[in-house]
């Protein structure tokens, strides 16, 4: 028996909307279920079962013998607080995850980006954020950078510091700091790395 039924858009915002299904439990009854999406109606994931990303993470190392990891620092309204993560952001029309970002660095924290295209494809594959509450997927975007001239542009919605993170301030913010989930997994792994071979992990 198919368990979702009619979708309705209830808001009508620029990047982010709810959404209200007409589902079934497992005895075939109705019952009202929400979902946040940032896709236009007709290209939900729950008709078109596609993966597109919506975003990207970028995991980016400094290019120095010991490699540092960019970190940012950022207000978010819905907590009231700062949060550590890694730079991120959302994929415009037409442009590919590691186009995107390039952008999303150089705007959040004024650094040149530069991909890192080896190592195993799966790990660069769109992955769902929260299926239980968006059909948002992400994908991580390796890769190296190197400060540029002039400051970032960040919008005015976006209160960000920036960080290169060395392995004890990485710990140290596991440790005690409030930090996103797919940031904090991210961060474990740089404490796993080989210092000669940075992007080994990503080989199977």
């Amino acid at each position: 028996m198919r368990k979702t039924g009619a979708v309705q858009k209830l808001t009508d915002n620029v990047h982010l909307n709810l959404y209200h299904i007409d589902a079934r439990d497992t005895e075939g009854n109705l019952f009202d279920y929400y979902f946040a999406s940032r896709n236009p109606e007709e290209k939900l994931k729950i008709s078109t079962k596609g993966l597109d990303p919506e975003g990207i993470v970028i995991y980016a190392l400094t290019r120095e013998l010991t490699p540092r990891l960019v970190l940012i620092r950022e207000y978010r309204y819905p907590l009231d607080a700062k949060v550590y993560a890694l730079p991120a952001g959302l994929v415009d029309p037409g442009e590919t995850p590691g186009r995107a970002a390039v952008r999303e660095m150089r705007e959040e924290t004024g650094f040149v980006f530069e991909e890192y295209t080896g190592g195993d494809a799966c790990f660069r594959r769109p992955f769902f954020l929260g299926p239980g509450f968006t059909d948002e997927t992400s994908c991580a975007v390796y890769g190296t950078v190197e400060p540029a001239e002039g400051l970032s542009a960040c919008e005015p919605t976006e209160q960000i510091q920036v960080l290169l993170a060395d392995r004890t301030q990485v710990r140290r913010i596991l440790s005690e700091e409030r930090v996103s989930l797919r940031g904090a997994y991210l961060m474990m792994q740089y404490l796993h790395m080989d210092d000669r071979k940075p992007f080994g992990f990503l080989e199977l």
